[in-house]
C-alpha cells in the first residue's frame, strides 16, 4: 500500500493503541499463569497476533471476551516444535527462554529482517543455565531443549534489552535461583517495565543497579485481571504532529508510566513546544521549535518520532545514541538520512550521534523501507510539505498501530 500524506494542520483528541511492549509481556505471563488471566485495553497489531499465536502453540488457552479483552488459560504445555514469531524482536528474545522451559526441542524462528537480526547473545547463557541448543551462526531460526535450570551467568546488555526480559520472566519458573551479571544494560526503563509487569503477576525479581539481577526459583505467576496501558512510542508520534502541526490531546496515557518513550515529552519542551499533563491525559501544541539536544540511547524507538521533530525546529538538532538503530526494522539511522534527504532536509551521521538541520518539507516520493516507525515519521513531517508526500509500503505501520493513518486523517478532518 503506498500512501500519499498532503499539508495540513491538525486538532482533537485521539488515544493511542495499547503499549505492544507491555501487551507481548503480558501475555507472556498469561501463558505462565496458573489459572485464568483477563488482560483488557488489547490492540491487535501485528506483533500482538504474534505473541497470542505463540502462547497458545505454547499451551495456554486464549479466548476473545470482545474486541479489546481476552482471557487466557495459562499453562506451559507445548504442542509445537517451531514457533514462528513473525517479525517481532521482543517475542524472540523473549519466548526462546520460555520456550526453554520445557524439555523438548523447540524451533524458534520468524519472517522478514527478522531473521537477518543478531541473536547470537542468547546462545551461551543459555548453555549454561543447562539448555541445549542448536542455533543458525547467530540468528534464526534458533533450536532449544530444555529445562532450564537457572545458576549464575554473564549477559551483554549493550546490543538488546529484549533477551534479559525473557530471561527475567522464564527464569523464576526455573528450579535453581539465579544470578545475571550484565554488561552495559541498555533501555533500562524496558527492564522497569518487565519487573513492573512481573510483580502485578506476584514475581518477585530484584537487581543492582541493573549490573546484577537476582531472581528466586520455583516462584508461580498468579493469574490476574489487567488493563494494558497506552503505547508511548505510537503516542510520541502523534504528540510530535501536534507539535509541528497544531494541537494534540491523548488520552489514556500518564507521565508516570515505566515506558521508556515517555521521554518524548523532555524532548518536546527542549524544542519549544507547548506541553500540557493531566493524570490520564498528555496535550501538546505548537509553538516555534528550536534546535535541542538530546539522547535516545535508552530509548531508541524514538529516533523517528525525534528526527520529524528536529526536521521542524530552527536550527540544527544532536540525537545520540545511533548505535541503537542498526539492527531494527531498518538500519533506521541511515534510513532516516536517505528519506529525510528526500524531503530536503540535511541529516548527518557522526560517531553515535545524528545532526538534523531543520527547514523546509519539499514533496517528494519516500520508502518506508518496510519500517513502521519510519512510515509514521514521515507522515508526521508531511503535515509541513510544499504538497504532498508519498510513502511507499505504508501498510508496514500494522505492526504496531493499524489505524494510524485513519486517526492522523481524523485529526485532520476535525480542525
Amino acid at each position: 500500500m503506498d500512501t500519499s500524506i498532503p499539508r495540513g494542520q491538525i486538532a482533537g483528541v485521539a488515544t493511542p493503541p495499547c503499549s505492544k511492549s507491555y501487551a507481548q509481556r503480558a501475555l507472556a505471563a498469561a501463558l505462565l499463569a496458573e489459572g485464568e488471566t483477563t488482560l483488557r485495553n488489547l490492540d491487535f497489531c501485528d506483533d500482538t497476533l504474534s505473541a497470542l499465536r505463540v502462547i497458545e502453540l505454547l499451551g495456554a488457552k486464549v479466548e476473545r471476551l470482545d474486541e479489546r479483552t481476552v482471557r487466557v488459560c495459562g499453562g506451559l504445555a507445548p504442542n509445537c516444535t517451531t514457533l514462528n514469531v513473525g517479525e517481532s524482536g521482543l517475542a524472540t528474545r523473549m519466548f526462546t527462554p520460555i520456550a526453554s522451559l520445557c524439555d523438548k526441542p523447540i524451533t524458534i524462528t520468524g519472517e522478514g529482517t527478522l531473521l537477518y537480526r543478531p541473536m547470537q547473545m542468547m546462545i551461551e547463557p543459555l548453555r549454561k543455565l543447562g539448555v541445549e541448543v542448536r542455533d543458525g551462526g547467530g540468528r534464526l531460526p534458533v533450536e532449544v531443549c530444555g529445562p532450564m535450570q537457572g545458576g549464575e551467568i554473564e549477559v551483554d546488555g549493550s546490543l538488546s534489552s529484549q533477551f534479559l526480559t525473557g530471561l527475567l520472566i522464564a527464569l523464576p519458573l526455573a528450579a535453581e535461583d539465579t544470578t545475571i551479571l550484565v554488561e552495559n544494560a541498555v533501555s533500562k526503563p524496558y527492564l522497569d517495565m518487565t519487573i513492573d509487569l512481573a510483580s502485578k503477576f506476584g514475581v518477585n525479581i530484584q537487581h543492582n543497579d541493573y549490573k546484577e539481577f537476582f531472581i528466586e526459583g520455583g516462584q508461580r505467576y498468579n493469574a490476574t485481571d489487567l488493563t494494558i496501558e497506552g503505547d508511548w512510542s505510537a503516542a510520541a508520534m502523534l504528540l510530535v504532529a501536534g507539535a509541528v502541526a497544531g494541537k494534540i490531546t491523548l488520552t489514556n496515557i500518564s507521565m508516570l508510566s515505566k515506558q521508556a518513550d515517555v521521554a518524548i515529552c523532555d524532548a518536546l519542551v527542549r524544542a519549544g513546544a507547548l506541553v500540557e499533563s493531566e493524570p490520564n491525559s498528555i496535550t501538546v501544541e505548537h509553538r516555534d521549535l528550536v534546535a535541542f539536544e538530546f539522547d535516545a540511547t535508552q530509548c531508541p524507538d524514538l529516533f523517528p518520532a525525534l528526527a520529524a521533530l528536529a526536521a521542524a525546529a530552527e536550527g540544527e538538532s544532536v540525537i545520540y545514541g545511533t548505535h541503537r538503530l542498526e539492527h531494527k526494522e531498518s538500519n533506521r539511522a541511515e534510513t532516516i538520512a536517505a528519506e529525510y534527504s528526500k524531503l530536503g532536509i540535511e541529516v548527518r551521521l557522526e560517531d553515535d550521534a545524528m545532526y538534523i538541520k531543520g527547514g523546509e518539507i519539499h514533496s517528494a516520493e519516500t520508502e518506508s523501507h518496510h519500517d513502521h516507525r519510519i512510515a509514521m515519521s514521515l507522515a508526521v513531517s508531511a503535515l509541513r510539505s510544499d504538497g504532498e508526500v508519498l510513502i511507499n509500503n505504508a501498510e508496514c505501520v500494522a505492526k504496531s498501530f493499524p489505524d494510524f493513518f485513519e486517526v492522523l486523517e481524523s485529526l485532520r478532518a476535525s480542525r
